[in-house]
């Protein structure tokens, strides 16, 4: 990515597994403090970024 401008998407293309695993994280430490819909709602943000990448890599 020398040469290239840094977007949002580009990163994030580039760091999506360390997103996840963070959001996956959040997501676990809210269940122990018994926020389950806090949780849901972050494990659903991960959901789509892994979904989006998924429909980027098919097509």
């Amino acid at each position: 990515m020398n040469d290239q401008e840094e977007t949002v998407g580009s990163l994030s293309q580039l760091y999506l597994g360390n997103i996840l695993y963070a959001l996956e994280t959040c997501a676990l430490a809210l269940e122990e403090q018994g926020k389950g819909a806090d949780a849901a709602f972050y494990r659903g943000i991960a959901r789509k970024l892994a979904e989006a990448h998924g429909r980027a890599k098919a097509g």
